[in-house]
């Protein structure tokens, strides 16, 4: 997917959404995988990265509100990730399966912030 594709779905999005395209247009790598993942698999999934992370006192953003939505989603769900130039924040995306509508983005502070990854792209 090309950025600015990525920028539109990004635009007028909630906190954790702006938060992404801001780190997109700081430069951030990003990715938007082919395929799909059911809505409901993925809320189990990230039902329990959200128990973990509260667990252990690690700093997420929207990640209980993706969760919501996405167990509400009845379709099945497209993945992307935004990655932050300086590896500090790695964002979830979660897009319909013809990655026109973002359904929800989740943000996750990682302990150990190391250089995007150029694949990442």
């Amino acid at each position: 997917m090309e950025r600015e594709q990525l920028e539109l779905l990004l635009g007028g999005g909630d906190e954790t959404s702006s938060a992404a395209l801001s780190a997109l247009r700081a430069g951030a790598s990003h990715v938007v995988w082919d395929g799909t993942t059911s809505a409901k698999s993925l809320a189990m999934i990230y039902g329990r990265r959200l128990r973990h992370t509260l667990r252990g006192g690690i700093e997420t953003s929207g990640l209980a509100r993706a969760v919501q939505r996405l167990d509400l989603h009845g379709g099945p769900v497209r993945l992307g990730q935004i990655r932050t130039a300086d590896g500090s924040w790695v964002f979830m995306l979660f897009l319909d399966q013809d990655a026109t509508t973002l359904l929800a983005c989740t943000g996750v502070r990682q302990s150990q912030p190391g250089p995007a990854r150029p694949d990442d792209c």
